[in-house]
């Protein structure tokens, strides 16, 4: 097979990157076409059902973050008015995307030039880890760090204006999948899948 390609939707920036280190670091051969992300996870919930439809045509990966709801299973069933296409990866990351790069203790102690003792070993255990990876980031040494990660005083943002770049270049070029998915069995999991994915093409599709 000469790859598989797909279409990608997601919340935010960091969450694309994300996939596509997630695809590039498998054994398969992914092709990306369209990506979309407008609004964070209403955007995916209101249009999941149509990228499920989508999918009949042509594979299709979806990322959301599980947030506050109780597992996967609920809110893929939430979600979903009808079964799965068989060529929709709906991948949920527990609890958010930033659980993922948590995961990566070493390299991320080192990106933000902090002890690897604060970051914690259960990152999927961890109920806001967005807030938790913001805190680490006031530990840093490096100015770049914190000016891009923490928000503005007195800004009601939760995240510094240059959160997405400058996760973006630790996701590219730092980022160990492998390893975090030994931290995060949610990772694991979803790098599993695109692993084993094999296409159901329609009758005629050459």
């Amino acid at each position: 097979m000469s790859g598989i390609p797909v279409d990608v939707a997601v919340e935010d920036e960091l969450s694309e990157f994300v996939v596509l280190k997630l695809l590039a670091a498998t054994k398969r051969i992914y092709h990306v076409g369209a990506t979309y992300r407008r609004g964070g996870f209403g955007y995916l919930r209101r249009t999941i059902n149509g990228w499920n439809a989508a999918a009949k045509g042509k594979p299709f990966v979806v990322l959301t973050d599980l947030d506050h709801a109780e597992c996967p299973a609920d809110l893929i069933g939430e979600w979903l008015k009808s079964v799965p296409n068989p060529n929709l990866i709906f991948r949920v990351a527990v609890r958010e995307v930033e659980s993922w790069l948590l995961a990566d203790v070493n390299n991320l102690a080192r990106f933000l030039r902090i002890a690897e003792r604060f970051v914690p070993q259960n990152p999927d255990e961890i109920p806001d880890p967005k807030a938790t990876l913001i805190e680490l980031a006031r530990r840093s040494h490096l100015k770049y760090i914190r000016d891009s990660l923490l928000p503005r005083p007195g800004s009601t943002a939760k995240q510094g204006p240059g959160y997405n770049e400058c996760l973006g270049v630790f996701v590219r070029e730092n980022w160990d999948v492998r390893a975090a998915s030994v931290q995060s069995p949610s990772l694991a999991r979803a790098l599993r899948r695109f692993e084993e994915f094999t296409p159901v093409w329609p009758a005629g599709h050459v």
